[in-house]
């Protein structure tokens, strides 16, 4: 059977899964609930599955949301790719870019950014340095790298430096599906802190939750503290631990999916953001206002996510 979407689909279901309500998806796109709803409707019903999870707290994606959110922003970022090609324009762009990364950011965020700046730019020579963030922020401020992508969060110098959002991400429970928990679609911190959990010390995310921690008078089951996403993967898989960490890092595509899952948390968390960071008052060169504009774009098709 041949499916027919449109472009307003795709982009009001990446609304939806991003605000996790329809009511705050309108908000976001100034329409019309009601308009919204019967697009995700009809969008459900083209495609013969659930996209959503729904309950009075908002919408969590199913499976098959989390695969068809995948598709829609390969669509959207493709759309707006084609939007800047220019055949007529000669390449004239040179130079080198020197960027700072963090190791999240560059396993989750670089690869296609960097390949389309690359197709678009070829001339330029880019350095990549990763390095923890307070590191990245003493060589922006020496003016040793002409921007930075990373968790841009409860940065260390924030008066020295320009940070622009490029993508937030909710923080969800992460637990096996075997899990006590996993029957619930929503959990509050004092639900985490009754379990064994495991954190993961990494890009400032263990500092911004453990002011959440703090803040709600809680003190968690703390079972280990690593730097290697991948041991948590494992020990969360096992049902050993729970965690709690940003939507970027959960791949529901990968092998993990069929033994982790995520639930949503009813408490206020704030979100993880990962933005382009460069010293303030810097002199922006040509070749770097280009890739801060093709990172815009990108941004803007939701493939930074």
């Amino acid at each position: 059977m041949q499916r027919h979407f449109t472009l307003k689909q795709f982009r009001y279901f990446l609304a939806v899964s991003e605000a996790a309500s329809v009511a705050g998806a309108a908000r976001m796109l100034n329409i019309a609930q009601s308009a919204l709803t019967k697009s995700i409707q009809d969008l459900e019903d083209t495609l013969g599955a659930a996209l959503f999870e729904r309950s009075s707290r908002g919408m969590v994606l199913t499976q098959q949301g989390w695969r068809f959110q995948a598709s829609a922003r390969k669509v959207l970022s493709a759309v707006a790719e084609a939007g800047t090609v220019d055949n007529d324009r000669a390449e004239t762009l040179s130079g080198n870019l020197v960027i700072g990364v963090t190791s999240l950011v560059a396993g989750y965020y670089l690869a296609e950014l960097f390949a389309r700046f690359a197709r678009s730019h070829p001339s330029v020579q880019i350095q990549v340095v990763e390095d923890d963030p307070p590191f990245l922020e003493h060589l922006l401020i020496n003016g040793e790298l002409d921007l930075a992508i990373m968790v841009s969060n409860a940065l260390g110098e924030p008066h020295a430096l320009v940070v622009e959002e490029l993508t937030r991400s909710q923080n969800r429970v992460w637990m096996a599906s075997s899990h006590g928990l996993a029957d619930r679609p929503t959990l509050s911190l004092a639900d985490c802190a009754a379990h064994p959990l495991v954190v993961l010390e990494a890009d400032r995310i263990e500092g911004v939750l453990r002011a959440v921690w703090s803040r709600y008078g809680l003190q968690p089951k703390v079972m280990m503290r690593t730097g290697s996403l991948e041991a948590v993967r494992s020990l969360i898989g096992v049902g050993a631990a729970i965690t709690i960490l940003p939507d970027f890092l959960y791949r529901p595509w990968t092998l993990d999916a069929q033994h982790i899952e995520a639930r949503s948390l009813g408490d206020a968390v704030p979100t993880i953001d990962v933005g382009l960071v460069w010293r303030r008052g810097s002199r922006t060169r040509e070749v770097v206002q280009e890739f801060i504009e093709i990172a815009r774009e990108q941004a803007r098709s939701g493939r930074m996510r």
